[in-house]
């Protein structure tokens, strides 16, 4: 998805070009038709070619991974995961980042009550 929220339309080919470390051509396009399949993107047929594009928000589609990151690794606790992504940055977090995440936590906290 990251991407095609790059580019202005673009076909499989372009899209594997883009990418790091890309998978074969077919697995691109499986990929495409699999994101085409559940809404997230949409194409337009430019000659013999097919173009994508986004058809979600980049907020809405980092929503949608997110939660299934969170589904798939952490099983659905938005807990775990964020004292795994703090673990792991631990030593990368400036004092202000470790604010911001402190001052997140207090609204939430205060939203739940």
């Amino acid at each position: 998805m990251e991407v095609l929220y790059g580019g202005a339309g673009l076909t499989a080919a372009e899209v594997r070009e883009r990418m790091p470390d890309p998978p074969g051509y077919s697995a691109v396009r499986a990929l495409l038709r699999i994101l085409e399949e559940k809404g997230h993107v949409r194409h337009d047929e430019r000659g013999p070619r097919y173009v994508f594009s986004p058809v979600v928000s980049r907020a809405r589609a980092r929503r949608s991974a997110m939660k299934a990151l969170v589904q798939t690794f952490f099983g659905g606790s938005p807990e775990q995961a964020v004292a795994a992504l703090i673990d792991e940055s631990r030593s990368k977090l400036s004092s202000a980042e470790l604010d911001r995440l402190a001052g997140l936590i207090a609204a939430a906290r205060k939203e739940g009550r």
